[in-house]
């Protein structure tokens, strides 16, 4: 689950087949009952239908739980953590980040660095598009270093610098749950 929507969807779907919940959270849902196998594959099938998916696989929750961190910090907390982000994303998840970065890249076929950058641009175009906030305050509030490295990791990613980008009359974007997911492995970009 990466946005309310899907939150939302999975809370009606549980509700559907009776269950109590007691959590519905990014990545995560915690009910009260025991659920039995015909519940469990009732979810599954709805959950499908709706494009979301139900998960057993453990790699596959600790991958959904490694975006959520990710989708989170970004795009939904203003906080940056004190700590760079390979320690943040091991206390937070309780794993080593070397099995987590390896992890992510054999499962997802991309690193994890190149899946924060792509939701940083990702969110650096809504910031454009809202018009609120100058490039120079956009690279404070996404933990550039300075605006030459948000523009020059903006070109690298989309083709067009921030500034002609702000000026398209129709700017494309990329909805959350997309972000990531087609992108190969590149190392080569620094956060």
């Amino acid at each position: 689950m990466v946005s309310n929507r899907c939150k939302m969807l999975v809370k009606e779907e549980l509700k559907n087949l009776g269950l109590h919940f007691v959590l519905v959270d990014m990545g995560v849902a915690e009910v009260m009952e025991n659920i039995t196998d015909v519940q469990r594959e009732e979810l599954k099938a709805a959950l499908l239908r709706s494009g979301l998916e139900l998960m057993d696989d453990k790699r596959a929750v600790l991958i959904e739980k490694i975006k959520n961190v990710i989708i989170e910090m970004i795009h939904y907390t203003d906080e940056v953590p004190k700590i760079n982000f390979s320690d943040y994303l091991s206390e937070k998840l309780e794993y080593d980040y070397t099995y987590l970065a390896n992890l992510f890249s054999e499962v997802q076929g991309t690193t994890i660095e190149r899946f924060i950058i792509s939701h940083k641009i990702e969110r650096v175009k809504e910031l454009i598009i809202y018009d609120e906030m100058n490039l120079t305050e956009i690279a404070w509030k996404m933990h550039y270093s300075s605006v030459a490295h948000l523009s020059n990791q903006f070109k690298k990613h989309t083709g067009l610098t921030p500034s002609h980008f702000r000026n398209l009359k129709n700017k494309r974007r990329i909805p959350i749950e997309e972000i990531g997911i087609t992108e190969k492995a590149d190392t080569t970009d620094n956060f």
